[in-house]
């Protein structure tokens, strides 16, 4: 999971070429890994986790994993994104399960996916929150169906913590 966990802040480091700090753990908590840092002078915190199992026919598969992030400056929390390592088929669902709950309302470019709008993230948050094991169900470019299995173990304490740095109420 190391490796996980390092190409994750190097790619956020990455995609904040400007930012005046590299991301930092701040904990680890079961299955998720809390992170915080500086860009340009605004705290983001976010947490992190992979797949325990991850399924389809394909040949080959970059890294997959699923995304929270609280950007306090832009009044923005809970924003859920996931990587799967492949371009999705955009006219595909991406289909989210935790529990007895279904999530359909996303959107897809390139290799992510997110929740349609706030509400959808907040009620997936509170899903896994809730949940022991969340199921993403989503179909490549070249339409490869894949499932990737996210246990939740260690989900709402890493939550509690993005949310007490990055002062989410």
């Amino acid at each position: 999971m190391f490796k996980y966990l390092t190409f994750i802040g190097l790619l956020f480091l990455a995609c904040n070429a400007n930012a005046a700090e590299e991301p930092k753990v701040i904990g680890e908590y079961g299955d998720w890994t809390a992170w915080m840092y500086n860009d340009k002078g605004n705290l983001i915190c976010y947490m992190t986790s992979t797949p325990k199992k991850d399924e389809g026919k394909y040949t080959k598969r970059g890294d997959i994993y699923t995304v929270i992030t609280h950007r306090p400056a832009e009044k923005s929390f809970d924003e859920v994104s996931f990587v799967a390592g492949y371009p999705f088929n955009t006219k595909a669902p991406l289909i989210i399960k935790i529990g007895n709950q279904t999530f359909k309302n996303t959107f897809t470019e390139g290799e992510q996916g997110w929740m349609i709008n706030a509400d959808e993230d907040h009620k997936i948050v509170q899903a896994m929150k809730r949940g022991d094991r969340m199921i993403v169900d989503g179909k490549s470019s070249r339409g490869t169906a894949t499932k990737d299995t996210y246990s939740l173990k260690g989900f709402t304490t890493a939550y509690q913590t993005i949310s007490a740095k990055c002062n989410k109420k």
